[in-house]
C-alpha cells in the first residue's frame, strides 16, 4: 500500500506523465479485452454486443475517475444541507461548473479507450454489421456481387462466414477504414481541445508563471502534511481514549478542531485577487476563526480560474 501511495504522489506531481500513463494503461486494457474477451456473436446481437464493448468500459472509466476525485467528494459532502432557494441555486450552479472542470480530466481514460477501440476496428465491425437498416446495408454492400445475399449474411462477416471471400473482405475493409477514421478524428479533437483549454487557462491566469509553480508545490505539500497530521492526531486521540478506558483514569486533554473548524477548512477554495491565500486552510489560519466564518457566509461561490484547479485536487482517493 505504501508503494502504491508513493507512485500516486509521483504521478500527481507530473500531470502530463499521469495522463500519458492513464492513456497507455487504457490502451493496454483495450487490447486485452479485444484479444481475450471479445467474441462477436455474428447474429442479430452484433450491434448491441459491439456497442457494449465500445462504450460501457468507457463509461466505467469515466465513473471511476469521478469516484477517485477527492475534489468531487469535497464538493458533495454536505451539499444537500437545507438552505434558501437562492443559495440552493447558487450551489447547484457552482456544482455544475466544478463537475465540468473535473470532467476535463476524467474524460482522458474514456476517450483513450474509445479511440484505441476505433483504431483497432473489431468492435465497430461487429456493431455495424448488425445494424438492421436497409439503406445502410445496401450502401455497405454496394460493391458486392450479390446485394441480396450480402445483406442477408452481413452479420456473419466478422466470423468469416457469409458471402464470397472478396465480398466479405470489401465490406470489412470499408468498416475498418471508417472505424479508424473516427478514431483519428477523436484523437485529434481531444488533443486540440486540450491545447486550446490549456492555452486559455494560462492566458487568463491571475498569477505569474513562477508564483503558479510555487502555488502548485505549496498545494501538494499542504495535502501531504494534512494526511500526516490527521493520522498523527487521530492516533493520539485513540491512544488517549484506550489508555483511559483500560487504566480507568481520567482522560488527559487532547486538543482537536471543532466541527465548525473542520467545516471552514473543508470548503472548496475560492480565489480572490484582493488576498493571495494559497488554500482554504491558509485563509482560515490568516484571518482567524471569527472572520473566516463571516466571510464564508457573506461571499458568493465564485469559481477558481481554470489554471488554479489544482488547489482543491488531491490526486486519487477519498
Amino acid at each position: 500500500m505504501d508503494r502504491f501511495n508513493a507512485v500516486l504522489k509521483i504521478a500527481n506531481k507530473q500531470t502530463n506523465l499521469c495522463f500519458g500513463l492513464i492513456s497507455l494503461l487504457t490502451a493496454g486494457g483495450e487490447q486485452i479485452f479485444s484479444l481475450v474477451l471479445f467474441k462477436c456473436p455474428c447474429n442479430e446481437l452484433n450491434f448491441l454486443y459491439g456497442m457494449v464493448f465500445l462504450l460501457v468500459p468507457a463509461l466505467a472509466l469515466l465513473l471511476l475517475a469521478y469516484i477517485l476525485s477527492r475534489k468531487m467528494w469535497k464538493m458533495m459532502t454536505g451539499f444537500c444541507q437545507p438552505g434558501t432557494y437562492a443559495s440552493c441555486c447558487k450551489r447547484m450552479s457552482h456544482c455544475l461548473r466544478i463537475i465540468f472542470q473535473i470532467s476535463t480530466t476524467a474524460l482522458v481514460a474514456p476517450s483513450s479507450w474509445i479511440a484505441v477501440a476505433l483504431l483497432n476496428g473489431n468492435y465497430f465491425e461487429c456493431a455495424m454489421t448488425g445494424v438492421n437498416v436497409s439503406d445502410y446495408s445496401e450502401r455497405l454492400c454496394g460493391g458486392a456481387t450479390s446485394l441480396i445475399q450480402c445483406r442477408k449474411e452481413l452479420p456473419k462477416f466478422p466470423c468469416g462466414g457469409g458471402s464470397s471471400v472478396n465480398d466479405r473482405q470489401v465490406v470489412l475493409l470499408t468498416l475498418r477504414a471508417r472505424s479508424q477514421i473516427l478514431g483519428w478524428l477523436l484523437i485529434a479533437s481531444v488533443m486540440l481541445s486540450n491545447i486550446l483549454l490549456t492555452c486559455l487557462a494560462r492566458c487568463t491566469s491571475p498569477v505569474s508563471y513562477l508564483q503558479l509553480k510555487f502555488w502548485r508545490v505549496y498545494s501538494q505539500e499542504e495535502k501531504n502534511l494534512m494526511d500526516s497530521y490527521t493520522m498523527k492526531h487521530a492516533k493520539e486521540l485513540a491512544e488517549r481514549n484506550l489508555e483511559s478506558f483500560f487504566e480507568q483514569t481520567m482522560p488527559r486533554h487532547v486538543i482537536t478542531p471543532s466541527s465548525k473548524d473542520w467545516e471552514n477548512i473543508s470548503t472548496l477554495y475560492k480565489f480572490s485577487t484582493k488576498d493571495y491565500y494559497y488554500s482554504t486552510l491558509h485563509k482560515y489560519v490568516e484571518t482567524g476563526m471569527v472572520r473566516m466564518a463571516s466571510l464564508k457566509s457573506a461571499e458568493s461561490p465564485a469559481d477558481n480560474p481554470a489554471v488554479l484547479n489544482f488547489v482543491d485536487e488531491a490526486g486519487m482517493g477519498l
